[in-house]
């Protein structure tokens, strides 16, 4: 079963954030809670971490801002 990866709210009045990079090559296997990618907001950057083990499929493009809640990538 697929996981859609998420750019998750890290602050109260967060709406959006730039996907810094990715911690993991697309393709790649990753293990839940292995550090994913890192996401900058207004006020910090901050890493997330996998929320499922498989292999990751990689949608989001490094230096885009994607809104709260944005698909940017699938483990499978």
């Amino acid at each position: 079963m697929a996981t859609d990866i998420i750019l998750p709210k890290i602050g109260f009045s967060m709406t959006e954030g730039v996907l810094a990079e990715w911690l993991a090559a697309d393709g790649a296997s990753v293990t839940e809670g292995q550090p994913l990618f890192s996401i900058e907001s207004d006020k910090s950057t901050n890493e997330v971490e996998a929320p499922a083990s498989g292999v990751l499929k990689i949608t989001g493009v490094p230096g885009d801002t994607y809104e709260v809640g944005a698909v940017i990538g699938v483990i499978e």
